[in-house]
């Protein structure tokens, strides 16, 4: 789901998290132990009435666990206590050429941007688009900034305090939060770092839904220094500049920026998926 899309003036993007969940009990009656933990751990936040905040869930058709999640939301009665809640699947194509872009962004505009338009009145033109992508971008630099610290032998950043930066940026809203990554970022710019690196090993860490900094912290303390980030929550990829092509609607550049630049397997056509 282009996370740009969501936070247009008027409303703002979260990622869904269910951290310190251990049992999700109640969400296995609704579903199965045969489902990932992450599908469960986000029902059973929703059972808590962790969500209740939120005014409409917009996803995709993704893994078979996570859909169960998003069709429980939408058909529970009652599970979000929010009379405004909706619920909109949106289809993803698997190939990247001009036919599933042009399909893509027909589907975003129907099932994210009408609905946002509809249910609470919000701008969705071309021009609020475009005003959009370029908040979007200058979160995207200033993380990708940040990001490019831990290239250096002695790193004057944590893998783990990149981690909480990475997932602030998804997790609040980004006009709020602008400011102090900006500041962050200058603040770290001055920083000495030890004469000794902390960490014996530089890794990459890769994977699917790793949202608990802690994990980021149990290997720094192990020795190790996440130097990139490619899981579902982390900056590579995700944090990206959207760019606009010449004659090109804001709509059809985030379709094509989210078709070409997503490594989800569930988003690979076969040839990728070989490499």
């Amino acid at each position: 789901m282009p996370e740009v899309l969501l936070d247009l003036p008027g409303c703002f993007s979260v990622r869904l998290r269910a951290p310190r969940c251990t049992s999700p009990d109640m969400a296995t009656y609704y579903m199965s132990s045969r489902v990932c933990h992450y599908a469960r751990s986000l029902l059973e936040r929703a059972l808590e009435g962790g969500y209740n905040f939120i005014d409409a869930q917009l996803g995709t058709e993704t893994c078979a666990g996570t859909c169960r999640f998003q069709e429980h939301l939408a058909e529970l009665p009652d599970l979000i206590q929010n009379e405004k809640f909706f619920v909109s699947f949106t289809d993803v194509p698997f190939k990247k050429n001009e036919n599933s872009i042009e399909h893509f962004a027909a589907t975003l505009q129907k099932h994210v941007l009408d609905e946002l338009h509809e249910h609470f009145g919000i701008d969705t033109s071309d021009e609020a688009l475009r005003a959009t992508i370029e908040a979007h971008n200058e979160i995207c630099d200033i993380i990708t900034q940040i990001g490019e610290f831990r290239k250096l032998e002695n790193p004057p950043i944590t893998s783990y305090e990149f981690h909480v930066i990475q997932l602030v940026s998804e997790c609040c809203p980004q006009y709020l939060v602008k400011d102090m990554l900006r500041e962050t970022l200058e603040e770290i710019k001055t920083r000495e770092p030890d004469p000794k690196p902390a960490y014996r090993a530089r890794i990459v860490v890769t994977g699917s839904e790793v949202d608990d900094p802690a994990f980021t912290k149990l290997l720094e303390d192990c020795g190790a220094y996440v130097v990139a980030d490619r899981y579902c929550y982390g900056s590579l990829p995700g944090r990206e500049e959207i760019i606009i092509r010449d004659g090109e609607s804001a709509l059809t550049a985030v379709a094509r920026h989210y078709l070409s630049t997503s490594e989800c397997p569930r988003f690979m056509n076969k040839e990728k998926q070989k490499q």
